[in-house]
């Protein structure tokens, strides 16, 4: 078995790299602290992956047919890991690259496809997603949220929240219940909702994690157009379960902790704390994480090369991604000490980022129950 990269993919990394030190901005360190749903980031986005699409990198992976270069797999996943070792300067772009425009391709009409995806592949589009409700967080198939069809219009009522990217969003891969009688994974249908349409109401939820991280989203009588529809009426859980397949494993965050746990054993020497016998046994263990994070990411990544329907190793990746990111944020927390304390340190800005890893694309216990159904075989009580 070859683990090797091959030397054009070497080069691209290295190429990757040299344009990261020479675009990213002097204060992008403090600009990345703010968390990538601020404004500041939000607006950097724009810029910066248009700069991106003009090298044809930002969905390169995508066929041709579609703005991209038929490259494979494994151009997006080095993409990934290089952005998000450096703080993900795509901002809520990188959801863009790695599972709506992949879903629009799968699921949507030609008029979709030509109208979103060359947005998308410019680098010219900032999308949120409307999935979470008040009675309805990681269990997505409670949602409420209603969407009654009137002649070419769905009138849509009901609320979203911890909904993440909307500063700047355009448009929201919206959630809804066009079946009102149905319960659970029947009647849910998928919009592609302009942000801008009357009766869609945004309100900021304060969060410790980063400015502008979670809100709410109202729709009040919002009238979003039929031709919105993503896929057909009433079957929108296929599309959510697709998207949310490439979602699990398209945040390559094992790239961060591996950086960030570098920086702990180098904190650790200039504390003196490295000869600790204690210490030392979290630093192996958190970079064992930071492994198994990587290598369980990859087998996706190659599955998806092969060809392969998205199978239970997604949520394994993504239960093996929340296991190293805690380690990894824990270990700071106590090689840092009174000064993880201040907001902007590397140990605390790590711990904010790493919060998210259990709640994400569906908390980890919700990831573990299709484990034990989709991968163990276990019955469903």
């Amino acid at each position: 078995m070859e683990f090797e990269w091959s030397d054009g993919d070497t080069a691209y990394r290295r190429e990757l790299c040299d344009f990261l030190a020479s675009e990213l901005p002097d204060d992008w360190a403090e600009m990345s602290v703010h968390g990538p749903g601020s404004d500041a980031q939000a607006a950097f986005s724009r810029e910066f992956c248009a700069k991106l699409a003009e090298r044809g990198w930002l969905t390169q992976s995508w066929p041709a047919e579609f703005g991209g270069a038929d490259a494979t797999p494994w151009r997006h996943a080095i993409l990934s890991e290089e952005m998000w070792r450096v703080g993900e300067p795509r901002g809520s772009q990188y959801m863009n690259v790695n599972w709506i425009g992949p879903t629009i391709m799968k699921y949507g009409s030609d008029a979709q496809k030509a109208f979103h995806l060359p947005k998308i592949s410019a680098g010219d589009v900032l999308w949120c997603q409307g999935f979470s409700e008040p009675e309805a967080g990681s269990d997505l198939v409670s949602l409420r949220t209603a969407a009654v069809r009137d002649g070419e219009d769905y009138v849509v009522n009901g609320s979203k929240i911890w909904t993440s990217y909307v500063a700047g969003a355009e448009y929201c891969f919206l959630l809804v219940r066009t079946d009102l009688a149905s319960k659970r994974h029947k009647g849910i249908t998928v919009l592609l909702a302009p942000m801008d349409a009357p009766g869609v109401t945004v309100r900021e939820v304060p969060a410790v994690i980063g400015e502008r991280y979670f809100h709410e989203l109202f729709f009040d009588d919002a009238r979003i157009p039929v031709a919105c529809r993503l896929g057909p009426e009433g079957e929108g859980w296929n599309v959510v379960s697709y998207a949310l397949a490439f979602e699990r494993v398209g945040a390559m965050r094992y790239a961060r902790a591996s950086l960030t746990l570098d920086a702990l054993a180098e904190a650790a020497r200039e504390r003196d704390l490295l000869d600790d016998p204690v210490i030392q046994e979290k630093l192996a263990a958190a970079r064992c994480a930071v492994e198994a994070s990587r290598v369980l990411s990859y087998r996706v990544i190659d599955l998806r090369a092969k060809g392969s329907e998205p199978t239970a190793d997604t949520n394994i990746a993504r239960v093996a991604g929340t296991l190293c990111e805690n380690a990894v944020s824990d270990l700071a927390l106590e090689i840092a000490g009174n000064e993880a304390l201040t907001y902007g340190d590397f140990a605390e800005s790590y711990w904010r980022l790493a919060m998210t890893a259990g709640v994400a694309v569906g908390t980890t216990e919700i990831n573990l129950n299709l484990i034990a159904s989709r991968w163990l075989g276990l019955p469903r009580e």
